[in-house]
Protein backbone atom coordinates (compact mmCIF):
# COMPACT_ATOMS: atom_id res chain seq x y z
CA UNK A 1 0.00 0.00 0.00
CA UNK A 2 2.69 2.46 0.54
CA UNK A 3 4.31 1.78 -2.60
CA UNK A 4 1.06 2.40 -4.17
CA UNK A 5 0.56 5.98 -2.56
CA UNK A 6 4.14 6.97 -3.32
CA UNK A 7 3.37 5.85 -7.08
CA UNK A 8 0.38 8.08 -6.96
CA UNK A 9 2.57 10.67 -4.95
CA UNK A 10 4.66 10.94 -7.64
CA UNK A 11 2.05 11.10 -10.70
CA UNK A 12 0.39 13.63 -8.90
CA UNK A 13 3.68 15.81 -8.77
CA UNK A 14 4.39 15.11 -12.34
CA UNK A 15 1.16 15.49 -13.87
CA UNK A 16 1.29 19.09 -12.11
CA UNK A 17 4.63 19.92 -12.83
CA UNK A 18 3.77 19.36 -16.71
CA UNK A 19 0.84 21.37 -16.30
CA UNK A 20 2.32 24.32 -14.96
CA UNK A 21 5.70 23.98 -17.41
CA UNK A 22 3.44 24.29 -20.55
CA UNK A 23 1.82 27.25 -19.05
CA UNK A 24 5.37 28.24 -18.45
CA UNK A 25 6.70 27.60 -21.76
CA UNK A 26 3.90 29.60 -23.21
CA UNK A 27 5.21 32.41 -21.07
CA UNK A 28 8.86 32.12 -21.78
CA UNK A 29 9.15 31.51 -18.07
CA UNK A 30 11.79 28.93 -17.49
CA UNK A 31 10.32 25.66 -16.43
CA UNK A 32 12.20 26.12 -12.95
CA UNK A 33 9.37 28.29 -11.69
CA UNK A 34 6.91 25.90 -12.30
CA UNK A 35 8.84 23.07 -10.29
CA UNK A 36 8.40 25.62 -7.40
CA UNK A 37 4.65 26.61 -8.15
CA UNK A 38 3.77 23.07 -8.51
CA UNK A 39 6.15 22.48 -4.84
CA UNK A 40 3.65 25.10 -3.41
CA UNK A 41 0.61 23.18 -4.66
CA UNK A 42 1.18 20.15 -4.09
CA UNK A 43 3.29 20.44 -0.53
CA UNK A 44 0.43 20.38 1.35
CA UNK A 45 -0.42 17.14 0.17
CA UNK A 46 2.80 15.41 0.87
CA UNK A 47 2.94 17.26 4.12
CA UNK A 48 -0.43 14.98 5.23
CA UNK A 49 0.71 11.62 3.55
CA UNK A 50 4.55 12.29 5.39
CA UNK A 51 6.75 11.20 2.68
CA UNK A 52 8.39 14.11 2.65
CA UNK A 53 11.59 12.37 3.81
CA UNK A 54 11.26 10.48 0.51
CA UNK A 55 11.10 13.06 -1.77
CA UNK A 56 14.17 14.90 0.19
CA UNK A 57 16.41 11.88 -0.89
CA UNK A 58 14.86 11.52 -4.08
CA UNK A 59 15.91 15.27 -4.73
CA UNK A 60 19.58 14.68 -2.67
CA UNK A 61 20.29 12.55 -5.80
CA UNK A 62 18.95 15.25 -8.00
CA UNK A 63 21.63 17.55 -6.64
CA UNK A 64 24.21 15.18 -7.07
CA UNK A 65 23.17 14.83 -10.70
CA UNK A 66 23.08 18.34 -11.20
CA UNK A 67 26.68 19.08 -10.03
CA UNK A 68 28.17 15.68 -11.36
CA UNK A 69 27.05 17.01 -14.95
CA UNK A 70 28.02 20.43 -14.01
CA UNK A 71 31.52 19.44 -13.50
CA UNK A 72 31.66 17.07 -16.56
CA UNK A 73 30.57 20.55 -18.45
CA UNK A 74 32.98 22.97 -16.75
CA UNK A 75 34.97 24.12 -20.25
CA UNK A 76 38.59 25.48 -18.31
CA UNK A 77 39.19 27.06 -21.76
CA UNK A 78 36.58 29.91 -21.06
CA UNK A 79 38.15 31.38 -18.36
CA UNK A 80 41.77 30.69 -19.86
CA UNK A 81 40.38 32.86 -22.79
CA UNK A 82 39.12 35.61 -21.31
CA UNK A 83 41.71 35.45 -18.29
CA UNK A 84 41.98 38.22 -15.73
CA UNK A 85 38.75 39.23 -16.34
CA UNK A 86 36.31 36.22 -15.70
CA UNK A 87 38.55 35.71 -12.30
CA UNK A 88 37.93 39.96 -11.80
CA UNK A 89 34.21 39.85 -12.45
CA UNK A 90 33.56 36.39 -10.68
CA UNK A 91 35.44 37.31 -7.52
CA UNK A 92 34.63 41.17 -7.72
CA UNK A 93 30.96 40.18 -8.10
CA UNK A 94 30.44 37.99 -5.30
CA UNK A 95 32.57 40.13 -3.05
CA UNK A 96 30.66 43.32 -3.53
CA UNK A 97 27.58 41.72 -3.76
CA UNK A 98 27.48 39.36 -0.75
CA UNK A 99 29.00 43.02 1.56
CA UNK A 100 26.42 45.32 0.38
CA UNK A 101 23.82 42.98 0.85
CA UNK A 102 24.82 41.32 4.71
CA UNK A 103 24.43 45.50 5.73
CA UNK A 104 20.76 45.81 4.13
CA UNK A 105 19.41 42.08 5.59
CA UNK A 106 21.02 43.45 8.83
CA UNK A 107 19.26 46.61 8.55
CA UNK A 108 16.11 44.84 7.36
CA UNK A 109 16.10 42.85 10.31
CA UNK A 110 17.99 40.05 9.71
CA UNK A 111 20.73 38.62 12.52
CA UNK A 112 24.27 38.41 11.47
CA UNK A 113 24.79 34.80 10.75
CA UNK A 114 21.46 34.39 8.48
CA UNK A 115 22.42 37.65 7.00
CA UNK A 116 25.68 36.28 5.71
CA UNK A 117 24.03 33.90 4.67
CA UNK A 118 21.11 34.93 2.47
CA UNK A 119 23.84 37.45 1.20
CA UNK A 120 26.39 35.01 -0.10
CA UNK A 121 23.68 33.06 -1.64
CA UNK A 122 22.06 35.73 -3.64
CA UNK A 123 25.77 36.81 -4.88
CA UNK A 124 25.63 33.54 -7.18
CA UNK A 125 24.00 33.35 -10.44
CA UNK A 126 22.46 30.08 -11.81
CA UNK A 127 24.74 28.90 -14.42
CA UNK A 128 22.10 26.42 -15.88
CA UNK A 129 19.59 29.72 -16.54
CA UNK A 130 21.60 31.89 -17.89
CA UNK A 131 23.75 29.36 -20.09
CA UNK A 132 19.99 28.21 -21.48
CA UNK A 133 18.97 31.98 -22.46
CA UNK A 134 22.42 32.81 -23.89
CA UNK A 135 22.10 29.55 -25.92
CA UNK A 136 18.72 30.41 -27.07
CA UNK A 137 19.90 33.76 -28.31
CA UNK A 138 22.89 32.19 -30.18
CA UNK A 139 24.48 34.94 -27.36
CA UNK A 140 27.26 32.03 -26.67
CA UNK A 141 30.08 32.97 -28.31
CA UNK A 142 29.39 36.65 -28.05
CA UNK A 143 32.17 39.23 -25.59
CA UNK A 144 29.58 39.51 -23.08
CA UNK A 145 28.37 35.97 -23.64
CA UNK A 146 32.09 34.63 -22.95
CA UNK A 147 32.80 36.68 -20.20
CA UNK A 148 29.58 35.60 -19.06
CA UNK A 149 29.82 32.03 -18.73
CA UNK A 150 33.56 32.55 -17.52
CA UNK A 151 32.57 34.46 -14.75
CA UNK A 152 29.86 31.90 -13.54
CA UNK A 153 32.63 29.62 -13.75
CA UNK A 154 34.17 30.98 -11.36
CA UNK A 155 31.74 31.76 -9.27
CA UNK A 156 31.02 27.85 -9.25
CA UNK A 157 34.97 27.06 -7.73
CA UNK A 158 33.98 29.98 -5.06
CA UNK A 159 31.11 28.18 -4.38
CA UNK A 160 32.77 25.17 -3.85
CA UNK A 161 35.41 26.56 -1.06
CA UNK A 162 32.16 27.72 0.93
CA UNK A 163 30.85 24.36 0.91
CA UNK A 164 34.47 23.67 2.27
CA UNK A 165 33.95 26.04 4.79
CA UNK A 166 30.53 24.97 5.88
CA UNK A 167 31.58 21.32 5.60
CA UNK A 168 34.66 22.10 8.26
CA UNK A 169 32.31 23.71 10.40
CA UNK A 170 29.52 20.85 10.48
CA UNK A 171 31.31 19.00 13.80
CA UNK A 172 32.03 22.01 15.26
CA UNK A 173 35.11 22.60 16.87
CA UNK A 174 38.09 25.22 16.74
CA UNK A 175 37.49 26.54 12.74
CA UNK A 176 41.31 26.71 12.15
CA UNK A 177 42.25 23.64 13.07
CA UNK A 178 38.90 21.94 11.13
CA UNK A 179 40.22 24.13 8.37
CA UNK A 180 43.47 23.31 8.93
CA UNK A 181 42.44 19.39 8.27
CA UNK A 182 39.73 20.08 5.67
CA UNK A 183 42.68 22.13 3.41
CA UNK A 184 44.84 18.54 3.91
CA UNK A 185 42.23 15.79 3.14
CA UNK A 186 41.50 18.67 0.28
CA UNK A 187 44.85 18.69 -0.88
CA UNK A 188 45.07 14.24 -0.65
CA UNK A 189 41.68 14.52 -2.35
CA UNK A 190 43.15 16.65 -5.88
CA UNK A 191 46.40 14.33 -5.99
CA UNK A 192 43.70 11.36 -5.91
CA UNK A 193 41.37 12.75 -8.75
CA UNK A 194 44.35 14.16 -10.48
CA UNK A 195 45.83 10.71 -10.55
CA UNK A 196 42.65 9.07 -11.37
CA UNK A 197 41.94 11.88 -14.24
CA UNK A 198 45.63 11.41 -16.23
CA UNK A 199 46.00 7.77 -15.83
CA UNK A 200 43.13 5.92 -14.44
CA UNK A 201 39.85 7.29 -15.99
CA UNK A 202 40.85 7.67 -19.45
CA UNK A 203 41.43 3.85 -19.50
CA UNK A 204 38.48 2.60 -18.02
CA UNK A 205 36.12 5.22 -20.07
CA UNK A 206 37.86 3.55 -23.00
CA UNK A 207 36.97 0.02 -22.03
CA UNK A 208 33.58 1.34 -20.59
CA UNK A 209 32.41 3.08 -24.26
CA UNK A 210 32.45 -0.32 -26.06
CA UNK A 211 28.76 -0.46 -24.78
CA UNK A 212 26.74 2.49 -24.55
CA UNK A 213 24.69 0.81 -21.43
CA UNK A 214 28.06 0.49 -19.46
CA UNK A 215 29.61 3.93 -20.06
CA UNK A 216 26.21 4.80 -18.70
CA UNK A 217 26.50 2.48 -15.88
CA UNK A 218 30.04 3.63 -15.06
CA UNK A 219 29.19 7.08 -15.07
CA UNK A 220 26.52 7.00 -12.43
CA UNK A 221 29.20 4.58 -10.16
CA UNK A 222 31.91 7.29 -10.25
CA UNK A 223 29.02 10.23 -9.38
CA UNK A 224 28.01 8.32 -6.19
CA UNK A 225 31.21 6.63 -5.25
CA UNK A 226 33.03 9.55 -5.35
CA UNK A 227 30.37 11.38 -3.66
CA UNK A 228 29.85 8.58 -1.11
CA UNK A 229 33.35 8.43 -0.05
CA UNK A 230 33.81 12.55 0.44
CA UNK A 231 30.46 12.23 2.11
CA UNK A 232 32.10 10.04 4.57
CA UNK A 233 35.35 11.95 4.81
CA UNK A 234 33.58 15.07 5.62
CA UNK A 235 33.30 16.80 2.77
CA UNK A 236 29.72 16.49 1.56
CA UNK A 237 28.25 14.37 -0.83
CA UNK A 238 27.18 18.10 -3.12
CA UNK A 239 31.31 18.57 -3.45
CA UNK A 240 31.74 15.03 -3.72
CA UNK A 241 29.32 15.01 -7.16
CA UNK A 242 30.97 18.01 -8.50
CA UNK A 243 34.77 17.06 -8.29
CA UNK A 244 33.75 13.26 -9.43
CA UNK A 245 32.29 15.35 -12.82
CA UNK A 246 35.28 17.43 -13.00
CA UNK A 247 37.70 14.58 -12.87
CA UNK A 248 35.67 13.08 -15.60
CA UNK A 249 35.41 16.31 -17.95
CA UNK A 250 39.39 15.60 -19.72
CA UNK A 251 38.34 12.15 -20.54
CA UNK A 252 37.11 12.03 -24.42
CA UNK A 253 33.48 10.18 -23.43
CA UNK A 254 32.53 12.91 -20.87
CA UNK A 255 30.13 14.81 -23.38
CA UNK A 256 28.67 11.41 -24.09
CA UNK A 257 28.32 10.50 -20.41
CA UNK A 258 26.43 13.67 -20.00
CA UNK A 259 24.28 13.23 -22.31
CA UNK A 260 23.34 10.30 -20.95
CA UNK A 261 22.83 11.29 -17.80
CA UNK A 262 20.62 14.54 -18.22
CA UNK A 263 17.43 12.48 -18.78
CA UNK A 264 18.03 11.08 -15.54
CA UNK A 265 18.97 14.29 -14.08
CA UNK A 266 16.45 15.95 -14.67
CA UNK A 267 14.10 13.43 -13.77
CA UNK A 268 15.31 14.01 -9.95
CA UNK A 269 15.96 17.94 -10.34
CA UNK A 270 12.46 18.30 -11.00
CA UNK A 271 11.78 16.23 -7.58
CA UNK A 272 14.31 18.72 -5.83
CA UNK A 273 12.73 21.92 -7.44
CA UNK A 274 8.94 20.63 -6.39
CA UNK A 275 10.63 20.40 -2.78
CA UNK A 276 11.58 23.77 -2.02
CA UNK A 277 7.94 24.88 -3.33
CA UNK A 278 6.75 22.82 -0.64
CA UNK A 279 8.77 24.01 2.16
CA UNK A 280 7.85 27.38 1.05
CA UNK A 281 5.73 29.25 3.04
CA UNK A 282 3.49 31.84 2.07
CA UNK A 283 3.13 33.43 5.53
CA UNK A 284 6.56 34.78 5.13
CA UNK A 285 4.85 36.56 2.44
CA UNK A 286 2.63 38.51 4.68
CA UNK A 287 5.51 38.48 7.68
CA UNK A 288 8.33 39.42 5.48
CA UNK A 289 7.11 41.56 2.36
CA UNK A 290 9.09 44.15 2.88
CA UNK A 291 12.20 41.71 2.74
CA UNK A 292 11.63 39.62 -0.47
CA UNK A 293 10.60 42.58 -2.26
CA UNK A 294 13.75 44.43 -0.85
CA UNK A 295 16.27 41.34 -1.72
CA UNK A 296 14.51 40.92 -5.34
CA UNK A 297 14.84 44.80 -6.30
CA UNK A 298 18.36 44.29 -4.92
CA UNK A 299 19.55 40.90 -7.17
CA UNK A 300 16.98 42.59 -10.21
CA UNK A 301 18.54 46.13 -9.86
CA UNK A 302 21.95 46.59 -8.04
CA UNK A 303 23.74 43.76 -8.96
CA UNK A 304 23.56 44.11 -12.31
CA UNK A 305 24.85 47.90 -11.47
CA UNK A 306 27.84 46.02 -9.83
CA UNK A 307 28.93 44.12 -12.60
CA UNK A 308 28.50 47.16 -14.68
CA UNK A 309 30.98 49.28 -12.51
CA UNK A 310 33.41 46.53 -12.40
CA UNK A 311 33.35 45.76 -15.70
CA UNK A 312 33.64 49.84 -17.11
CA UNK A 313 36.85 49.90 -14.29
CA UNK A 314 38.66 46.92 -16.06
CA UNK A 315 38.38 48.86 -19.37
CA UNK A 316 35.04 47.73 -20.95
CA UNK A 317 32.18 49.48 -22.78
CA UNK A 318 29.41 50.42 -21.04
CA UNK A 319 27.42 48.35 -23.42
CA UNK A 320 29.17 45.24 -22.80
CA UNK A 321 28.97 45.67 -19.27
CA UNK A 322 25.19 46.25 -19.11
CA UNK A 323 24.74 43.11 -21.38
CA UNK A 324 27.04 41.12 -18.57
CA UNK A 325 24.77 42.84 -15.74
CA UNK A 326 21.65 41.39 -17.22
CA UNK A 327 23.07 38.10 -16.75
CA UNK A 328 23.70 37.94 -12.95
CA UNK A 329 19.99 39.29 -12.04
CA UNK A 330 18.57 35.92 -10.13
CA UNK A 331 19.83 33.34 -7.73
CA UNK A 332 21.45 30.27 -8.56
CA UNK A 333 20.53 26.82 -7.77
CA UNK A 334 23.83 26.70 -5.84
CA UNK A 335 22.51 28.99 -3.40
CA UNK A 336 19.81 26.09 -2.09
CA UNK A 337 22.35 24.12 -1.79
CA UNK A 338 24.57 26.29 0.12
CA UNK A 339 21.39 27.71 2.44
CA UNK A 340 21.02 23.41 2.64
CA UNK A 341 24.39 23.11 4.17
CA UNK A 342 24.19 25.81 6.41
CA UNK A 343 20.67 24.36 7.53
CA UNK A 344 22.19 21.25 8.26
CA UNK A 345 25.26 22.41 10.11
CA UNK A 346 22.63 24.06 12.34
CA UNK A 347 23.88 27.67 11.65
CA UNK A 348 20.88 29.14 10.14
CA UNK A 349 16.86 28.21 10.06
CA UNK A 350 14.64 26.83 7.23
CA UNK A 351 13.45 30.26 7.06
CA UNK A 352 16.66 31.76 5.61
CA UNK A 353 16.13 29.04 2.83
CA UNK A 354 12.08 30.32 2.35
CA UNK A 355 13.44 33.67 1.95
CA UNK A 356 15.71 33.18 -0.91
CA UNK A 357 13.33 30.56 -2.63
CA UNK A 358 10.75 33.51 -2.66
CA UNK A 359 13.42 36.08 -4.36
CA UNK A 360 14.76 33.19 -6.64
CA UNK A 361 10.99 32.24 -7.84
CA UNK A 362 10.75 36.30 -8.17
CA UNK A 363 14.07 37.01 -9.87
CA UNK A 364 14.25 33.90 -12.01
CA UNK A 365 11.35 35.04 -13.50
CA UNK A 366 12.29 38.63 -14.18
CA UNK A 367 16.06 37.86 -15.63
CA UNK A 368 14.62 35.49 -18.46
CA UNK A 369 12.57 38.66 -19.71
CA UNK A 370 15.86 40.91 -19.46
CA UNK A 371 18.21 37.88 -20.46
CA UNK A 372 16.34 38.07 -24.13
CA UNK A 373 15.29 41.64 -24.22
CA UNK A 374 18.64 42.60 -22.86
CA UNK A 375 19.68 44.63 -26.61
CA UNK A 376 15.86 46.48 -26.27
CA UNK A 377 16.93 47.34 -22.66
CA UNK A 378 20.35 49.19 -23.54
CA UNK A 379 18.40 51.29 -26.31
CA UNK A 380 16.42 52.61 -23.39
CA UNK A 381 19.37 52.90 -20.73
CA UNK A 382 22.04 54.04 -23.54
CA UNK A 383 21.35 58.07 -22.69
CA UNK A 384 21.90 57.46 -19.34
CA UNK A 385 24.65 55.17 -19.83
CA UNK A 386 26.57 57.93 -22.18
CA UNK A 387 28.17 59.21 -18.94
CA UNK A 388 30.19 56.25 -18.68
CA UNK A 389 31.11 55.87 -21.97
CA UNK A 390 34.90 56.46 -22.85
CA UNK A 391 35.53 60.38 -23.63
CA UNK A 392 35.50 61.31 -27.33
CA UNK A 393 39.08 62.31 -27.60
CA UNK A 394 40.05 58.54 -27.56
CA UNK A 395 38.78 58.16 -30.90
CA UNK A 396 39.16 61.80 -32.32
CA UNK A 397 42.95 61.24 -31.97
CA UNK A 398 42.79 58.34 -34.36
CA UNK A 399 39.94 60.19 -36.82
CA UNK A 400 42.66 63.42 -37.06
CA UNK A 401 45.17 61.40 -37.88
CA UNK A 402 43.02 59.43 -40.58
CA UNK A 403 41.50 62.05 -42.13
CA UNK A 404 39.58 59.38 -44.53
CA UNK A 405 39.16 56.23 -45.19
CA UNK A 406 37.81 53.91 -47.66
CA UNK A 407 37.07 50.46 -45.75
CA UNK A 408 35.48 50.55 -42.39
CA UNK A 409 35.64 47.19 -40.50
CA UNK A 410 33.35 46.47 -37.60
CA UNK A 411 34.41 44.06 -35.22
CA UNK A 412 38.03 42.44 -35.03
CA UNK A 413 37.63 39.35 -33.28
CA UNK A 414 37.49 36.15 -35.21
CA UNK A 415 36.03 36.82 -38.62
CA UNK A 416 37.59 40.34 -38.55
CA UNK A 417 40.91 39.11 -37.27
CA UNK A 418 40.83 36.61 -40.75
CA UNK A 419 39.65 39.61 -42.85
CA UNK A 420 42.20 42.19 -41.81
CA UNK A 421 44.67 41.09 -44.03
CA UNK A 422 43.25 41.09 -46.91
CA UNK A 423 42.02 44.90 -46.33
CA UNK A 424 45.65 45.51 -45.98
CA UNK A 425 46.15 44.16 -49.44
CA UNK A 426 43.86 45.93 -51.07
CA UNK A 427 46.39 49.18 -50.23
CA UNK A 428 43.06 51.02 -49.41
CA UNK A 429 42.97 54.02 -46.05
CA UNK A 430 41.30 51.64 -43.65
CA UNK A 431 39.92 51.82 -40.23
CA UNK A 432 38.68 49.02 -37.77
CA UNK A 433 35.75 49.38 -34.85
CA UNK A 434 35.77 47.36 -31.93
CA UNK A 435 34.80 47.68 -27.86
CA UNK A 436 36.71 44.76 -26.90
CA UNK A 437 39.92 46.49 -24.97
CA UNK A 438 42.04 43.33 -25.62
CA UNK A 439 41.05 43.42 -28.98
CA UNK A 440 42.18 47.19 -29.17
CA UNK A 441 45.54 46.33 -27.22
CA UNK A 442 46.10 43.88 -30.21
CA UNK A 443 45.57 46.42 -32.65
CA UNK A 444 47.63 49.22 -30.70
CA UNK A 445 50.65 46.63 -31.07
CA UNK A 446 50.60 45.73 -34.71
CA UNK A 447 49.98 49.57 -35.33
CA UNK A 448 46.90 49.16 -36.85
CA UNK A 449 44.17 51.99 -37.21
CA UNK A 450 41.28 51.66 -34.86
CA UNK A 451 38.69 53.39 -32.63
CA UNK A 452 36.78 52.32 -29.33
CA UNK A 453 33.39 52.75 -29.92
CA UNK A 454 29.80 51.31 -30.00
CA UNK A 455 28.85 50.76 -33.59
CA UNK A 456 25.18 50.73 -33.07
CA UNK A 457 25.78 54.23 -31.72
CA UNK A 458 24.23 57.18 -34.26
CA UNK A 459 26.51 59.62 -32.58
CA UNK A 460 29.24 57.26 -32.44
CA UNK A 461 28.66 56.81 -36.26
CA UNK A 462 28.43 60.19 -36.88
CA UNK A 463 31.79 61.44 -35.03
CA UNK A 464 33.90 58.86 -36.95
CA UNK A 465 32.06 59.99 -40.07
CA UNK A 466 30.95 56.18 -41.43
CA UNK A 467 29.66 57.39 -44.22
CA UNK A 468 32.72 58.41 -45.72
CA UNK A 469 34.18 54.60 -46.13
CA UNK A 470 33.14 53.22 -49.60
CA UNK A 471 33.01 49.95 -48.20
CA UNK A 472 31.95 49.26 -44.35
CA UNK A 473 32.16 45.46 -43.48
CA UNK A 474 30.57 44.42 -40.27
CA UNK A 475 31.57 41.15 -38.74
CA UNK A 476 29.45 41.10 -35.29
CA UNK A 477 26.50 38.75 -35.88
CA UNK A 478 24.21 41.14 -33.66
CA UNK A 479 20.42 42.15 -35.21
CA UNK A 480 20.44 45.50 -33.17
CA UNK A 481 24.05 46.71 -34.73
CA UNK A 482 23.24 46.04 -37.92
CA UNK A 483 19.85 47.49 -37.80
CA UNK A 484 21.36 50.54 -35.79
CA UNK A 485 24.19 50.31 -38.80
CA UNK A 486 21.95 50.04 -41.98
CA UNK A 487 19.37 52.82 -40.45
CA UNK A 488 22.17 55.25 -39.66
CA UNK A 489 23.59 54.42 -43.28
CA UNK A 490 19.63 54.87 -45.31
CA UNK A 491 19.78 58.05 -43.25
CA UNK A 492 22.62 59.69 -44.13
CA UNK A 493 21.83 58.22 -47.58
CA UNK A 494 24.47 55.68 -48.59
CA UNK A 495 25.55 55.24 -51.42
CA UNK A 496 28.88 52.45 -51.09
CA UNK A 497 28.50 48.86 -50.14
CA UNK A 498 27.65 47.64 -46.48
CA UNK A 499 28.24 44.16 -45.55
CA UNK A 500 26.88 42.72 -42.40
CA UNK A 501 26.26 39.45 -40.48
CA UNK A 502 23.61 38.01 -39.12
CA UNK A 503 23.63 34.73 -36.75
CA UNK A 504 20.29 33.00 -38.59
CA UNK A 505 18.76 33.06 -42.09
CA UNK A 506 15.69 34.46 -41.04
CA UNK A 507 17.49 37.58 -40.41
CA UNK A 508 19.21 38.19 -43.24
CA UNK A 509 15.65 39.25 -45.02
CA UNK A 510 15.08 41.81 -42.45
CA UNK A 511 19.11 42.80 -43.23
CA UNK A 512 18.50 42.87 -46.59
CA UNK A 513 14.74 44.83 -46.53
CA UNK A 514 17.43 47.72 -44.53
CA UNK A 515 19.73 48.29 -47.04
CA UNK A 516 22.66 45.98 -47.12
CA UNK A 517 24.37 45.09 -49.95
CA UNK A 518 25.61 41.42 -48.73
CA UNK A 519 24.92 39.65 -46.00
CA UNK A 520 26.56 36.77 -44.49
CA UNK A 521 25.09 33.83 -42.59
CA UNK A 522 28.21 31.45 -41.35
CA UNK A 523 26.17 28.36 -41.38
CA UNK A 524 24.97 28.96 -44.47
CA UNK A 525 28.01 30.36 -46.24
CA UNK A 526 30.05 27.61 -44.61
CA UNK A 527 27.89 24.74 -46.09
CA UNK A 528 27.89 26.26 -49.37
CA UNK A 529 31.67 26.70 -49.39
CA UNK A 530 31.19 22.86 -48.30
CA UNK A 531 29.23 22.30 -51.60
CA UNK A 532 31.21 24.11 -53.93
CA UNK A 533 34.76 21.82 -52.83
CA UNK A 534 32.43 18.22 -53.40
CA UNK A 535 31.55 19.46 -56.71
CA UNK A 536 34.55 20.89 -58.06
CA UNK A 537 36.34 17.39 -57.05
CA UNK A 538 34.34 15.25 -59.55
CA UNK A 539 34.59 12.48 -57.37
CA UNK A 540 33.94 8.78 -58.50
CA UNK A 541 33.17 6.21 -55.88
CA UNK A 542 36.57 5.69 -54.53
CA UNK A 543 37.31 9.20 -54.51
CA UNK A 544 34.59 9.59 -52.14
CA UNK A 545 36.21 7.67 -49.77
CA UNK A 546 39.38 9.52 -49.86
CA UNK A 547 36.88 12.80 -49.23
CA UNK A 548 35.74 10.89 -46.63
CA UNK A 549 39.31 10.08 -44.64
CA UNK A 550 40.24 13.81 -45.26
CA UNK A 551 36.98 14.82 -43.72
CA UNK A 552 37.20 13.04 -40.76
CA UNK A 553 40.76 13.48 -40.36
Amino acid sequence: MILEELFVQIGLIFVVASFLAFIAARLKQPPIIAYIIAGILVGPRLAQLGSAEFFKTLSEIGIAFLLFTVGLNLNWRNIREIGWVALGTGIGQVAFTSGVAYYVGVALGLDQVTSAYVAVAIAFSSTIVVVKLLSDKDDLSTLYGKIAVGFLIVQDLLAILFLLLISATRSGGDVTTLLTVAVGKWIVVIVLLLIASNWILPRLTRMAARSQELLFLFGVAWCFGVASFLAMVGFGFELGALLAGISLSGVPYSQEIASRLRPLRDFFLIIFFILLGTQLSLDIVYTQAVLVIALSLFVIVVEPLIMLIILRALGYHPHTGFMVGTTVSQVSEFSFILLGAGVASGHIGQEAVTLVTLVALITIGSSSYFITHNDAIYRFFRPVLRLLEPKQARHEGEIKKRKSFSVLLIGCDRMGNVLLPKLKALHEPYLVVDFNPHVHETLEQRRIPHVYGDASDHEFLEDIRAQQAKLIISTVPNDELNTALLAHLRFKRYRGTVIVTVPAAEQAVHAYHLGATFVIVPSVLSGERFWDFLKKERLDRGRWQKLAKRVGG
